[in-house]
């Protein structure tokens, strides 16, 4: 019993020291207004472990969309630093994709399977028979491979985002940016896509960070959760989500929704 113990107590220690694949450190972000900087974000601070699915959430205009644009490498910290396996960030790079809510990412002059492979070309120079093959077991795994000849235009929405899902996977980043990529579909649409990404970035152990809004989703998506003030951006609290049940998730919603808004949602 004591060496099981030990074991535990070991395999707590390291998931709790393992180093973050990213990292943002007392991150500031601000936009240039007509009487000078305008704070978007003010001082907040996470990390972000391999296999984590890190939600930022928060009401319209905290910051999160700010943040997860940063941690691309798309914006400049006024103040503080984000770290990539340990190095600052300070551009774009492969170890780093978006998925953005917009139907209109993928271009329109190519099929599914080419809009999979062509940053695996032009980004990671694959040759072009292995960034279709690679394209492929993507497509299969957000269940469009029947689809993958298939221009934008034929596809519905949740399907082009499944492609740039798909696409995103491909490049195996380090970390998966997902800036509420289902805020534009409909109810029905949007709570299979769901579904459907949790599925997959389960089965892959994929690294996660995703913004949205929604309490519901957050909860859904996320292993942890990180609350964000009304403009500017500032941290109200982040906790880990254990409870998978329907019973559970609720609990989560009703204790998120009092963090956030000091209310409890019925039951």
């Amino acid at each position: 019993m004591s060496i099981n113990r030990d074991v535990a107590v070991f395999d707590q220690y390291r998931a709790a020291t393992k180093a973050p694949v990213l990292a943002a450190e007392h991150l500031s972000l601000g936009y240039a207004g007509a009487s000078g900087v305008v704070a978007a974000v003010d001082d907040v601070s996470f990390k972000i472990a391999e296999g984590d699915r890190l939600v930022l959430l928060g009401p319209s205009g905290c910051g999160k969309s700010s943040i997860l644009r940063a941690v691309a490498g798309f914006h400049t910290p006024t103040r503080g630093r984000i770290l990539s396996r340990g190095r600052p960030i300070d551009g774009p790079g492969p170890d780093r994709v978006v998925v953005f809510q917009e139907f209109d990412q993928l271009l329109p002059w190519k099929s599914a399977r080419e809009n999979v492979a062509f940053p695996l070309v032009h980004a990671r120079g694959e040759s072009r028979r292995l960034a279709r093959e690679r394209a492929d077991e993507a497509l299969e795994l957000v269940g469009l491979l029947r689809a993958r000849n298939s221009y934008p235009h034929e596809l519905s929405g949740g399907m082009k985002q499944r492609v740039a899902i798909a696409r995103a996977l491909a490049m195996e980043p380090d970390v998966l940016l997902m800036d509420e990529p289902f805020a534009a579909l409909d109810a029905l649409t949007r709570r299979k896509m769901q579904s459907d990404l949790l599925a997959v970035v389960e089965r892959v152990g994929a690294t996660l960070l995703f913004v949205t809004h929604s309490i519901q989703e957050a909860v859904m998506i996320g292993t942890h959760l990180h609350l964000l003030s009304p403009h500017p951006g500032r941290t109200v609290a982040e906790f880990e989500v254990t409870g998978r049940s329907d019973a559970e998730r609720k609990s989560t919603v009703r204790e998120v929704e009092r963090l956030l808004v000091g209310e409890e949602v019925a039951a």
